[in-house]
C-alpha cells in the first residue's frame, strides 16, 4: 500500500514539474525550428503593431486634491525635526502656526535666508503645495534643507493640516 501511495506522489510531482516546465527526465533535444527566410523576417517586422504614444503626464495641482487633516498629521512627522505648530515657538526653521496666508520671511525672531526673507511670496495652499515639492528648486537660496514631498496627495494632506492647526 505504501509503495503504491508513493509511487502515486512521485508521479504527481513529475506531472506537476513538467506542466511548470521542470522535469527529474532526462532534457530532450528541442525540435529544430524552422530556417527563416528572408523574405519572412521583414514580414514579422510589418505585423508588429505601432507603439502607443505616450500619454502627457499633467501634474496635479492643490485644487484637484482634496487634503486630509489626519492623514496630514502623519506626514508633518517628517516636518518635525525642523518646526513645531505653536506660536511663536522657532527651531531650526520658523514655527507653523498660521503659515497659510501668511508672507515669507515675517516670523519674528527668525533669522532667514535672504532668498526667503526678500522672495514676497504669500504662503497660499497652491504655493505651499508647489513649494513643498522641492523647496530649493522652488525657492533658490532657501536654506531649507529638506528635499520635499513628491506625492501629491501627501503634500494636500499636509497643507490640509497645517490649515487645521493654525489661524486661517
Amino acid at each position: 500500500m505504501r509503495k503504491i501511495i508513493a509511487t502515486s506522489i512521485a508521479a504527481t510531482s513529475l506531472l506537476a514539474l513538467a506542466a511548470c516546465g521542470g522535469s527529474n527526465a532526462p532534457a530532450e533535444e528541442p525540435a529544430a525550428a524552422p530556417a527563416e527566410t528572408a523574405e519572412a523576417a521583414p514580414a514579422a517586422e510589418e505585423a508588429a503593431p505601432a507603439p502607443e504614444p505616450e500619454a502627457e503626464v499633467t501634474p496635479a495641482t492643490f485644487a484637484d486634491l482634496t487634503g486630509d487633516a489626519a492623514a496630514g498629521a502623519k506626514v508633518f512627522v517628517k516636518c518635525k525635526t525642523c518646526h513645531v505648530l505653536e506660536d511663536g515657538v522657532n527651531r531650526v526653521g520658523p514655527h507653523l502656526y498660521g503659515v497659510v496666508g501668511r508672507t515669507a520671511g515675517s516670523v519674528e525672531g527668525f533669522n532667514y535666508s535672504k532668498a526667503n526673507s526678500e522672495s514676497g511670496i504669500t504662503w497660499t495652499t497652491d504655493v505651499l503645495f508647489d513649494y513643498l515639492e522641492a523647496p530649493q528648486t522652488y525657492l533658490k537660496g532657501t536654506r531649507m534643507a529638506f528635499p520635499g514631498i513628491k506625492d501629491a496627495q501627501e503634500r494636500a494632506d499636509l497643507i490640509a493640516y497645517l490649515e487645521a492647526n493654525g489661524e486661517v
